[in-house]
């Protein structure tokens, strides 16, 4: 569970800090980190101490020990020297590995699982027994946070997402697959969205740095017990889609948010076409004019506002009136009626969710 890299990181820093060159074994006497010349000349004597009955060996000038980590061998370390100082200094670096092999040990495991409890492979007992074991708290206030990573990668997408929240924090930040951060965010009892809308900000300039503008983070619901950490998790993948759809400019986008948005993305792609042919008929909004989307985006964004549309659009009253009534006589919709206005409203959503879900136009 521990990294060659971090094994180096703590040979490197003893040599440094005792002068005493020395080497890691794993149980079948594979060297995963040393700063000896030559590896291989320690490794049969690291394998006959694996198979001893004593934890310890002085022999051809080393000092061999084996590392145990509370479930039994993890590893065998070797250091050059014969005397108290190679003794003190391999007795030092079998304390290091054996308290990080029970810290990685528990980090593997409260994020294993989080990845099952978010995927949904774990019974409700299971749920409660393992968060019990694992001293995760089943009643806090969580919301689960997705941050989605774009094509080009560096490979410390993970280590810049965890160093927003710290080693000792009580949030869970993990990957379920290559593209996709988890973050499992803890709220205290005054959290609130703003709050969550803030550490996502967060997130966001620790990629600023070298131009990661293709990062885009997505939320669920806030819960308050452990089982339904889930159910947010699935509601913050939902609005990655939902926001590609119809939020595109934006690079937070939180599911409280989605409206209606939300339940035109679970129609059913017949019932979809069968509404914008009864709506449009042989003339989709595609087809429009740019003058004529304009004018639509335009009067919706000001509510239905005459006068504060022709406005903006820097054009005459009965301009704009002319223009609406062109489009009546197209679509049948007149958009000064509300009802109308919702029922285009709604049909303009239900061409960009089967543009998205068909990758054609209409």
């Amino acid at each position: 569970m521990i990294s060659n890299q971090i094994l180096q990181r703590a040979v490197d820093g003893l040599t440094q800090i005792t002068g005493r060159k020395c080497c890691i074994f794993d149980t079948d006497g594979n060297a995963l980190a040393g700063t000896v010349e030559n590896a291989k000349d320690y490794s049969d004597t690291a394998l006959k101490l694996v198979s001893s009955g004593s934890n310890k060996k002085k022999t051809g000038g080393c000092y061999y020990y084996k590392v145990f980590d509370g479930e039994g061998l993890k590893f065998v370390i070797v250091v050059e020297g014969d005397d108290d100082a190679a003794s003190t200094a391999g007795q030092f670096l079998c304390q290091e590995l054996a308290e990080l092999s029970v810290a990685y040990r528990d980090r593997f495991d409260r994020e294993s699982f989080i990845k099952n409890l978010l995927l949904d492979n774990l019974l409700l007992v299971d749920i409660y027994n393992r968060a019990k074991k694992l001293h995760v708290d089943v009643e806090a206030r969580r919301v689960v946070m997705v941050v989605e990573i774009g094509e080009e990668k560096s490979g410390d997408e993970l280590d810049r997402v965890r160093s927003v929240f710290g080693t000792h924090a009580p949030d869970f930040v993990t990957a379920v697959d290559e593209r996709n951060i988890i973050v499992v965010k803890h709220l205290g009892e005054d959290g609130s969205y703003e709050d969550v809308e803030k550490t996502a900000r967060v997130i966001l300039d620790a990629f600023r740095d070298y131009k990661k503008s293709d990062v885009r983070i997505a939320y669920g619901t806030i819960v308050g017990e452990i089982r339904e950490v889930s159910r947010s998790y699935k509601e913050a993948m939902m609005a990655f889609d939902v926001g590609k759809i119809f939020f595109k400019d934006r690079d937070v986008i939180a599911y409280s948010v989605l409206g209606i948005g939300r339940l035109i993305y679970q129609l059913p792609l017949p019932l979809c076409r069968m509404f914008i042919n009864e709506i449009f008929a042989d003339k989709k909004p595609d087809q429009f004019d740019e003058e004529t989307l304009t004018t639509i985006s335009k009067f919706f964004e000001n509510s239905l506002n005459v006068s504060e549309t022709s406005r903006q659009l820097y054009i005459h009253r009965n301009t704009l009136v002319y223009r609406l009534d062109k489009l009546q006589k197209s679509t049948g919709l007149d958009l000064r009626v509300f009802e109308d206005a919702i029922t285009f409203k709604i049909a303009l959503m239900v061409v960009e969710y089967m543009r998205f879900m068909e990758g054609q136009d209409f």
